[in-house]
């Protein structure tokens, strides 16, 4: 069954003299097996349903004056019943049509400067896809790994498109080799895998070598100077 995706836009006009425009917004999906619900405010995320925990989680930043959601999760819980109804009354009705979908584009990178055994954060950014129905998954080494690994909320693109980020949690040991799979009904059963290896640049020794070997040079050349100097002195 197709996923069904609701995005609500309420535009708010603060000034009449000086116009200020700010957003509202809403997003709710659900299917058979998955479901969302996130508010947000100017493109930030205010709340979001996580229906594994079974509750609201705000995510205003700490210096944010302290807003709650009183009742928000039991009425997200409630739309989500609403949505699996009326999709499947639209699903049959429209004899599933087949939907327009987009190809994500992923990259891979780590979040801080690169340093050997100091535990850092890998981020597999997929962008541009729709519809916003996806899975992610990591190796190490070709290995799969779990542990250390979380899934953002899907954010919407001004296009209609959406954004997810995957994190893990890495410790980088020389030559360990990390990928980062995702499988979207536009690949056509074809994952895109981006991979990321441990390869920490040392300074070179180059330029020191050769830095001193010149002043090495240099100081001969003054010592074997100073000597022909003296006998020709002596000589005259």
């Amino acid at each position: 069954m197709e996923l069904y995706t609701t995005v609500l836009t309420l535009t708010v006009v603060l000034s009449t003299d000086a116009i200020f425009v700010h957003e509202d917004f809403a997003i709710g999906i659900c299917s058979n097996t998955e479901a969302e619900r996130m508010f947000g405010f100017d493109e930030e995320e205010l709340w979001h349903a996580d229906f594994n925990q079974k509750r609201g989680v705000e995510t205003l930043p700490d210096f944010g004056d302290p807003i709650t959601f009183p009742g928000l999760y039991e009425y997200s819980v409630r739309n989500t019943e609403i949505c699996r109804s009326n999709l499947a009354l639209w699903t049959k009705t429209f004899k599933s049509p087949p939907p327009e979908m987009d190809a994500p584009q992923t990259s891979i990178y780590p979040k801080d400067d690169v340093q050997l055994s100091v535990q850092n954060t890998l981020i597999c950014h997929v962008t541009g896809f729709y519809p916003p129905s996806l899975s992610i998954s990591w190796t190490k080494n070709n290995v799969n790994v779990t542990e250390g690994m979380s899934l953002s909320q899907y954010r919407p693109r001004n296009d209609g498109t959406f954004n997810i980020f995957s994190t893990l949690k890495v410790t980088p040991v020389e030559g360990d080799i990390y990928s980062c799979t995702v499988n979207h009904r536009a690949l056509q059963g074809q994952p895109q895998t981006k991979t990321w290896d441990v390869d920490v640049a040392f300074p070179s020794v180059g330029p020191a070598v050769f830095c001193g070997v010149g002043l090495t040079l240099g100081l001969l050349g003054v010592a074997m100077g100073t000597f022909f100097l003296v006998k020709g002195n002596n000589c005259n």
